[in-house]
């Protein structure tokens, strides 16, 4: 995530594309890295743009490919043949199945993603069935506390109530907070995407905003692209009441699956995960394949060098790493609070 604390470009201000395009097919796409927009090179596929990112290994996917409605790529052999042709400067191609298709389809090297879902059957269901008990209490005590939670138009006032809740602390989870001290035209920009396809939640508390979900709706599943809660007010418990919203809403629509991003992530046990069991997530499993479109690829897939570094740092290492990474940005939290209090 970004550096700590560090000033912000003016948010309004476009980006500087690059001047000269790699080749006559290649153009530029924007895209978000680590909370900040860049440019990267891009190809026009069919109807998929795809982007190559990596420094020494650049590897080629389809843009925002989670959010892309119908298959991600319907003919494989021909969509890499194009891909080998236009010269796009990438080393392998990857891509993956969607739900509800969990079955490998191709003969591609194969590795699995996993994604956290819940099956969308009745909100009962899933409210006597699936969630953990504490769950239903939290949810009984944000109603009791006051918490309202609605869909809400996507206005000024809104956007404005995100930016409050954004710059609420520099570090979550235990790391530097992507969207921490950005602006309302930078927030109003990228919660836009996929505007037509969008559902924004709110809980509000004595008319303050103080939690928000933003779900995408992709095929018959609605995508948590992101849920975020104000922490002092925790305990209200807006994050459970908003989920349980966002199930009754899937119900509605009569959507097949409820996605928030991956079940697991380099930590096992990590809290995001454990507030995904209770709440009612499963992990399900996806295809995920790699082309190699160079020898470079190919040699760097034989030797899994495309799986990035996290995944080639022993288990316990990598957990105890993120350990001392976690209690570094806590010393630094409470420095920075302390200094703000003098």
């Amino acid at each position: 995530m970004d550096t700590l604390i560090q000033p912000r470009e003016p948010a309004s201000e476009p980006l500087a594309k690059p001047k000269e395009p790699i080749n006559a097919g290649i153009g530029y796409s924007e895209v978000g890295r680590k909370g900040k927009r860049v440019f990267v090179p891009s190809v026009q596929v069919g109807e998929r743009i795809v982007i190559s990112t990596g420094k020494w290994l650049k590897t080629a996917a389809v843009r925002d490919e989670d959010l892309v409605e119908g298959e991600v790529v319907s003919n494989p052999n021909l969509f890499v043949s194009r891909l080998r042709e236009i010269g796009l400067n990438a080393d392998i191609f990857t891509f993956a199945q969607k739900l509800p298709e969990t079955t490998p389809k191709y003969s591609y090297h194969l590795e699995w993603d996993n994604v956290a879902a819940i099956p969308i059957t009745t909100f009962s269901d899933w409210w006597e069935k699936r969630v953990d008990p504490g769950v239903r209490r939290a949810v009984r005590k944000a109603a009791k506390a006051g918490v309202v939670v609605k869909l809400v138009e996507f206005d000024d006032a809104f956007v404005n109530g995100i930016v409050s809740i954004n710059n609420e602390t520099p570090i979550r989870q235990g790391k530097p907070f992507w969207h921490f001290q950005k602006s309302f035209d930078v927030v109003k920009r990228e919660q836009s995407t996929y505007a037509e396809r969008n559902a924004f939640l709110g809980a509000y508390w004595q008319d303050e905003l103080i939690g928000y979900i933003r779900m995408t709706y992709v095929d018959t599943f609605g995508s948590v692209i992101q849920l975020l809660t104000m922490m002092k007010h925790f305990d209200k418990k807006p994050a459970n009441a908003l989920l349980a919203k966002a199930v009754e809403i899937c119900e509605q629509n009569r959507m097949s699956h409820l996605m928030y991003c991956n079940y697991v992530y380099n930590d096992p046990s990590s809290s995001l995960t454990e507030f995904k069991r209770r709440n009612g997530f499963k992990m399900v499993l996806l295809p995920r394949y790699y082309v190699p479109l160079t020898l470079k690829g190919k040699i760097a897939l034989s030797l899994g060098f495309h799986r990035g570094l996290a995944q080639r740092i022993p288990r316990p290492l990598l957990t105890r790493l993120l350990k001392m990474r976690n209690s570094w940005h806590a010393r630094r939290l409470r420095t920075i609070e302390g200094n703000l209090q003098d």
